[in-house]
């Protein structure tokens, strides 16, 4: 039973995370050769100050690229 974890910053719409959900579980289906009904999915959003990459917060660098 494949348990897949997805970490994302908070502000993707329902319909998004359904559609990566689907994606995601057709692929384990085809490459793992496992039943849809084994798969877990597991997604966590995160806020903006608390994801980092190179010493600053995804709301850092999204002030500064005028986001």
């Amino acid at each position: 039973m494949p348990i897949i974890e997805m970490h994302l910053l908070e502000g993707r719409s329902v319909e998004k995370k359904r559609k990566a959900v689907a994606a995601v579980t057709a692929a384990l289906v085809d490459s793992l050769e496992v039943r849809p009904d084994q798969v877990r999915i597991l997604i966590t959003e995160h806020a903006s100050e608390n994801f980092a990459v190179s010493g600053q917060t995804a709301g850092q660098r999204n002030e500064a690229a005028g986001k």
